[in-house]
């Protein structure tokens, strides 16, 4: 087990780079800490894969450095890292019984045959396979499969990482959330460093205790699900982070109020050093967005709302500009008119896509 360390880490694929346009990695620093749950999110093409690749020694970096624990493995091929790595499609052999092939694995390594029943049968115990060992792997069911790749990986006691890079996307849609959770009682039970890549927020914020996402080939924000869901540090991780995301408007700000389409919008707090700046943007999540059929707020059209069980969403365009809102249970509409009223304490600035910090709370 180990410390991964990204050191001033990036990557291109072109034989020589002239500026960040052409590197599907920008320049990163990172460190994770040895026993934790991470994961890698983002949309495909952001570099997740690059940077996972990375990690195992698939790819060599073109700049900087990758370090488990004090060792730089930057230029180590997969063998010598000591990792195990669990891909998109179940890697099995089907010619080989369950119980044969989580033990190929510590087979290889000339473990003692004791040793092997042991540990076979520890992990076959919390992956649920354990009728199912003295099966052959063919006749399975793909989900199944896809736990044994699991087992197979977990089963080695003194690896220094496990990646997992979408290893749920040929799973059942039922069957995904019970083994998301059995990823996370294995992580709790083996303390092992686990690194998840994945595009599906729900995957992510369910399995991870730290999320990374990225944008572009760049890491936009590391945090905690309740950080990047409360705090959103640019632009993307608020469209990007929610269901639905988060309502993201050009603006002008004064002080501590905000102008969209010239209604000023009260703000939690001052932000006095912004007129000089770049594009400027105001970010609220529709659950601090309300739809009410009168009173002060940013005049909308209802073009619909949905009635979602537990709570009902508004989509409402605001000129030219759709947006979503949550909608009272005991809110009736006379009219597709209506406004918005934002909750100062809720909303985000942003400059350039990045958060600004205000100074104080608005008088």
């Amino acid at each position: 087990m180990a410390r991964i360390t990204l050191d001033h880490l990036a990557h291109s694929y072109h034989s020589n780079p002239q500026g960040p346009q052409d590197f599907a990695l920008k320049e990163m620093n990172h460190v994770w800490r040895q026993g934790g749950a991470y994961a890698l999110l983002g949309p495909s093409g952001c570099g997740k894969t690059t940077l996972l690749n990375i990690i195992s020694g698939l790819v060599v970096p073109t700049r900087g450095r990758i370090l488990f624990d004090d060792r730089d493995v930057s230029t180590l091929p997969t063998e010598a890292r000591n990792i195990a790595q669990v891909f998109q499609f179940p890697v099995v052999y089907d010619t080989m019984t369950v119980r044969e092939n989580l033990a190929f694995p510590l087979k290889n390594r000339g473990v003692d045959t004791q040793t092997i029943r042991s540990r076979v049968d520890e992990i076959a115990g919390l992956l649920d396979l354990t009728r199912s060992l003295d099966q052959n792997a063919s006749g399975l069911t793909a989900d199944a499969k896809q736990k044994i790749s699991l087992g197979r990986g977990l089963v080695r006691p003194d690896v220094n990482a496990i990646l997992f890079d979408e290893p749920l996307t040929v799973i059942d849609p039922h069957l995904k959330w019970r083994l998301r959770s059995t990823l996370k009682e294995l992580h709790r039970k083996l303390d092992l460093t686990m690194i998840y890549v994945t595009h599906d927020q729900t995957e992510a914020l369910t399995f991870a205790d730290t999320v990374v996402v990225m944008h572009d080939g760049a890491v936009v924000q590391t945090g905690t699900p309740d950080e990047l869901f409360e705090r959103p540090e640019h632009v993307f991780v608020g469209h990007f982070i929610g269901s639905p995301g988060m309502n993201v408007l050009p603006c002008q700000v004064d002080g501590a109020t905000a102008f969209v389409d010239g209604v000023g919008v009260a703000l939690g707090r001052g932000y006095p050093n912004l007129s000089k700046t770049g594009r400027i943007e105001l970010g609220v999540r529709p659950e601090f967005a309300v739809l009410e059929a009168h009173g002060d707020g940013l005049p909308v059209r209802i073009t619909r709302i949905d009635d979602l069980g537990r709570t009902r969403i508004a989509r409402v365009m605001l000129g030219d500009r759709p947006m979503a809102a949550t909608v009272g249970e005991d809110s009736a509409f006379d009219s597709d008119r209506a406004v918005l009223r934002l909750d100062p304490a809720r909303i985000h600035i942003y400059a350039d896509g990045r958060r600004v910090d205000g100074e104080g709370a608005a008088a």
